[in-house]
């Protein structure tokens, strides 16, 4: 299979910017990038179209698949890319080792593995991995020693829907546990880029060029304050078998409303410490408690009290109306 391609070749070009788009995206996606990315036209960048469609777009790999199950179409992905990366090397006359991989959610995974897996073709020079994560398939092994030389950006936007923000830091710290140069960047948007993270990549491309790798350490897990945050594994010990009712918010990163009510949550949380425990479970990264609990609509803010639901405020409201509705005694 010959891959569709874009390419934009800037005036000064010196080096090889692959860069592989999303899910339900095609070539010319992330073509709008390169102005804030390489203002100097100092890359050939290579723009490839992942070959299954995926309507209004194209896909990298089957995403309906899970686990190993999804390895055939992403190591086939995978293979045409590394062949790209050689062919298109050749044709400018660049140097594969001092190419720079990248791209974003399908696009950046595959980058990951291209860039840091055991293989015997050289590895680029450095990986750009925006709202990504760290696939692992049976068959996928990484070159964990090369890949101390590697360096590697991450970013993800703490509220995006599609990949939980989670695994962006936890491919981040999977990188500084092995040593790898990688810089991580969270910004506060969803399953997208934004300009203060495409210029922190920009500078970060400018420190790679110049020769450095640049790392910093991953900064940990913000505080989650006085709403902890609850999945299905903790459900059964924080809010079923609490001694003291528990409020639970159901929630979600691409709500909107949810948005509303998470400050008037922590509200109640700071006001009625002593008598209600409050905790949030985000439905997207829990859906079997979401069908448990018939949570169809977010926010549901509801009263759990001796192992199960006794009440439930569906919507977005004022706390005087929320703590009524949930059956507490309304604090003025």
């Amino acid at each position: 299979m010959t891959l569709v391609t874009n390419v934009v070749k800037g005036q000064r070009a010196e080096r090889l910017l692959l860069l592989m788009h999303g899910f339900r995206a095609d070539e010319l996606d992330l073509g709008g990038l390169l102005p804030y990315l390489d203002p100097d036209g100092r890359f050939v960048a290579v723009l490839p179209r992942g070959p299954i469609a995926a309507l209004p777009g194209f896909a990298w790999y089957d995403i309906a698949a899970s686990g190993d199950e999804m390895a055939p179409s992403f190591m086939a992905a995978l293979e045409e890319l590394d062949a790209l990366l050689d062919t298109a090397c050749i044709e400018h006359g660049l140097v594969r080792e001092q190419a720079v991989v990248g791209g974003f959610s399908q696009g950046a995974s595959l980058a990951m593995a291209l860039g840091l897996r055991h293989s015997d073709r050289p590895h680029p020079a450095a990986v750009l991995a925006l709202s990504g994560y760290l696939p692992q398939f049976v068959g996928l092994e990484y070159d964990w020693e090369a890949a101390r030389e590697i360096p590697v950006l991450v970013q993800h936007g703490s509220e995006d829907p599609m990949l939980p923000v989670r695994l962006g830091r936890e491919l981040a710290r999977e990188l500084e546990a092995h040593d790898v140069p990688v810089v991580y960047g969270e910004y506060p948007m969803g399953h997208q880029v934004a300009l203060e993270s495409i210029e922190q990549a920009a500078r970060w491309l400018d420190a790679v060029l110049a020769g450095e790798r640049p790392r910093e350490p991953v900064p940990e897990d913000p505080s989650e304050g006085l709403v902890k945050s609850v999945d299905t594994a903790g459900f059964e010990a924080e809010v079923l078998r609490s001694e003291l009712p528990v409020i639970v918010d159901f929630w979600a990163p691409w709500c909107g409303p949810c948005r509303q009510v998470g400050p008037i949550v922590e509200q109640i949380a700071a006001m009625r410490e002593a008598s209600y425990k409050v905790v949030k479970v985000n439905i997207d990264e829990n859906p079997d408690l979401a069908r448990e609990y018939d949570v169809q609509s977010i926010p549901l803010v509801a009263l759990f009290r001796n192992g199960r639901m006794e009440r439930a405020s569906l919507g977005a409201k004022p706390r005087p109306q929320l703590e009524a509705e949930l059956g507490m005694l309304v604090i003025p």
